[in-house]
C-alpha cells in the first residue's frame, strides 16, 4: 500500500467553539491505483488531500506514505520526503513568475542535489506535454493550459512514488481540461505513479480506479479498486 490513512481527523478552534472539517477518515489506496476524492464544498476534500500529502498535521490520527508514517518526521525530514516522494498539482498552477517554464520545472529537482542532467529531465517532460517551443516562456506569457502543463511536468520531474492534484482542471475551459486530464493520466502511466486527486468534475472522478465521496467531513462512500 502507497498510502494508509487511519482515523484522520482535523479540526480548528474558533472562539469557545470547535469546528470539524474532517472525521475519523479511514481507508488504504493501493501502489499504481489512482483515486478521486469528490463531495460538495466544504465538505473536507481538500482538507483530507492536504494531510494526506503532509502539508497539514491532523488533530488526531495518522498517514502513512510509503511505510512511513508522516508523523515520525522533523519539519525538515518531511519535507525532504516529500520533495522525493511526492508530486502535487494545484488548482492555481502555483508557478513562480520570476522563473521560466523549464527553470519551474527544475525547481524540485534541484533541490534533491542527486547531480543528475536536470535540464536534459526537464526539456523532455515539456515535450511530453506539448511546450517544446514554450521553455523559455515565463508564466504570464503563457496561457491557463499551458501553464497546467508546466505543473504537470514540475509534479514528475523527481518520478514521485505518489502525486496528489487538488483540482487540476479547476481553472480551466472543458476543452483544455480534458486534454490536461489526458495528459495527467498518460504521465501517470507512464511513471506508474499513485494519484490521488480531488475534484468537482465527475466525469474526471470517473477516470479513476475508485472514487472516495465525502459529505460533512465524513466518508460516506468508499469504492474499492
Amino acid at each position: 500500500m502507497d498510502i494508509k490513512v487511519n482515523n484522520l481527523t482535523k479540526e480548528y478552534i474558533i472562539g469557545d467553539r470547535v469546528l470539524t472539517v474532517l472525521k475519523n477518515a479511514d481507508f488504504q489506496i493501493q501502489s499504481g491505483t489512482t483515486c478521486a476524492i469528490i463531495g460538495p464544498s466544504g465538505s473536507g476534500k481538500s482538507t483530507l488531500l492536504g494531510l494526506c500529502a503532509g502539508l497539514d498535521q491532523p488533530t488526531c490520527g495518522d498517514v502513512e506514505l510509503i511505510g512511513n508514517n508522516l508523523s515520525q518526521f522533523s519539519e525538515d525530514e518531511l519535507a525532504k520526503f516529500r520533495n522525493k516522494n511526492v508530486g502535487f498539482v494545484f488548482q492555481t498552477f502555483q508557478l513562480i513568475p520570476t522563473l521560466t517554464a523549464i527553470e519551474n520545472v527544475m525547481v524540485p529537482a534541484e533541490l534533491l542535489n542527486d547531480n543528475r542532467s536536470v535540464e536534459v529531465d526537464a526539456e523532455q517532460l515539456l515535450n511530453d506535454v506539448g511546450l517544446k517551443e514554450r521553455l523559455h516562456h515565463y508564466p504570464l506569457q503563457l496561457s491557463g493550459g499551458e501553464q497546467q502543463r508546466v505543473g504537470l511536468a514540475r509534479a514528475f520531474i523527481n518520478k514521485p512514488k505518489i502525486l496528489f492534484a487538488d483540482e487540476p482542471t479547476g481553472n480551466l475551459d472543458n476543452e483544455t481540461g480534458v486534454q490536461i486530464e489526458d495528459l495527467l493520466f498518460e504521465l501517470n502511466r507512464t511513471y506508474e505513479t499513485t494519484l490521488v486527486l480531488v475534484t468537482h468534475n465527475h466525469e474526471l472522478a470517473a477516470r479513476t480506479d475508485r472514487i472516495i465521496k465525502l459529505k460533512g467531513g465524513e466518508i460516506i462512500e468508499s469504492d474499492l479498486p
